[in-house]
């Protein structure tokens, strides 16, 4: 199988993580270098999901999952290892309209976690479509050796002239060179 890559703009979706183990302590990290609307379900917490929680200020209910808790969640993560609920879950969401990942599931998944690299504007996913999340990772931590630490300063270079030039090509081929030139620059460290 194989997941179309997409970045999702999480602005006013709100999520839900059910389970408070390892992993769901995993995704929510991940989640939280792009949102904050974030609500867990779980019967028990292992100690980073509980900090995680307190210290993002995140609502919590500690109790089992009920039916009909997804249904004003745009987007839901079930992390445990009760394959019966990730099939409820998962039939549940079909109902509501809401993307679900079941870890380590890929029956009950809308979508996959990649393995990324985040600096500040710049992100690159990377994915195996579940074939090896080994290899994903180990290239992510490849790929994050080569960036430079001045990507994001770039960056925001590069936001301000697209936001002051005007439109059109010359515009387009002069911050085309202007990013390969830097990228080129990179061999040079």
């Amino acid at each position: 199988m194989a997941y179309f890559p997409a970045f999702l703009k999480l602005d006013n979706k709100k999520i839900l993580i059910v389970g408070g183990g390892y992993i769901a302590f995993e995704k929510l990290d991940h989640l939280l270098d792009f949102t904050k609307d974030i609500s867990v379900i779980a019967l028990d917490l292992s100690d980073d999901m509980a900090k995680g929680i307190k210290d993002n200020n995140l609502p919590f209910e500690q109790r089992a999952y009920k039916s009909g808790d997804i249904k004003d969640f745009a987007v839901v993560i079930v992390a445990v290892d009760d394959i019966p609920l990730q099939a409820e879950i998962f039939a549940e969401s079909k109902q509501y309209n809401c993307l679900c990942n079941s870890v380590d599931s890929v029956d009950y998944c809308d979508f996959i976690f990649p393995s990324y690299v985040k600096k500040d504007d710049l992100t690159i996913a990377i994915s195996t479509s579940g074939a090896s999340p080994a290899m994903a990772k180990h290239l992510r931590m490849y790929l994050q050796d080569l960036i430079p630490t001045g990507i994001s300063e770039f960056l925001k270079e590069m936001k301000d002239l697209r936001r002051t030039l005007p439109k059109g090509k010359e515009r387009m081929k002069m911050l085309d060179k202007k990013a390969e030139d830097y990228i080129k620059s990179w061999s040079n460290r």
